[in-house]
């Protein structure tokens, strides 16, 4: 995984509550299939992948409810916003993300939209498996000790 302060991606679109609500088990980069005015829109840097999810269906891999607003000066070509968008993945990829689904029952959660090096749009998926209440307790309860325990060191010194 790529560090968070990266100068070369030019993240669009961050589901960060998908970390909240999931465990990521595994993570994997995908194309995206997009329309001209799909592009010009995203390098504004106004879509939404919060609600998004992306499904195995007839052996090819779909984002399905991810939002990408329309492109004001494109009037006559311009893009439905929230329609189904193919994503691109090996085979050995697709096999993978379908046996998680399908057998272990884990969900694929979209976790950013960016720009790569080469300017290209691609999308961050994870393999994750859905966190009951008491896992998100336990997990904030990790996090806020973690938080006291670094701002305790600080103060000793």
């Amino acid at each position: 995984m790529a560090p968070k302060t990266d100068p070369k991606l030019k993240i669009v679109a961050e589901n960060r509550r998908a970390r909240h609500d999931y465990f990521i088990e595994d993570d994997l980069e995908a194309g995206i299939v997009l329309e001209g005015s799909e592009v010009k829109s995203l390098r504004t840097g106004k879509a939404n992948i919060a609600e998004s999810y992306a499904s195995v269906e007839d052996g090819e891999l779909w984002l399905i409810n991810g939002y990408i607003p329309a492109y004001a000066q494109a009037k006559t070509f311009g893009h439905d916003e929230r329609r189904r968008r193919k994503l691109l993945v090996n085979r050995r990829e697709l096999a993978k993300l379908w046996q998680g689904t399908a057998r272990e029952g884990m969900t694929i959660v979209p976790l950013r939209l960016y720009f790569n090096e080469k300017g290209r749009a691609k999308l961050q998926l994870g393999i994750a498996k859905g966190k009951k209440m008491a896992d998100k307790r336990a997990t904030e309860a990790k996090r806020d000790w973690q938080r006291q325990k670094a701002r305790l060191l600080r103060e000793r010194g």
